[in-house]
């Protein structure tokens, strides 16, 4: 038997039954842990694409990002705000600044 203890996609559990004819054991999470295990996959997904550095993997943060803001219930549109607020007020990350020290 092997042991995840995570959250997985919706389709997972469908997936293992057609793939390789098992039934995993699952259970459906409070909001509590939900937003919790939210956290905890994001950094799971980041470290993937630190690791392997692909669009897939770059997806994959994006996929939980948008789950973490419906959990928070935020829209796309508030993030993308958000973003383009901070972007306006301090830039983006385009000059490839490196800030080396601060005397």
């Amino acid at each position: 038997m092997k042991i995840f203890d995570k959250l997985v996609r919706d389709k997972i559990p469908e997936i293992v039954v057609s793939h390789y004819k098992k039934i995993p054991d699952i259970y459906i999470a409070d909001d509590k842990e939900y937003y919790q295990r939210l956290k905890n996959k994001l950094l799971e997904e980041v470290a993937e694409f630190l690791k392997d550095d692909n669009l897939e993997e770059l997806a994959d943060v994006t996929e939980v990002i948008h789950a973490i803001c419906k959990a928070k219930e935020h829209t796309i549109d508030d993030l993308e705000a958000c973003r383009k607020d901070k972007a306006e007020k301090r830039g983006g990350f385009d000059k490839k600044i490196i800030l080396k020290s601060v005397e």
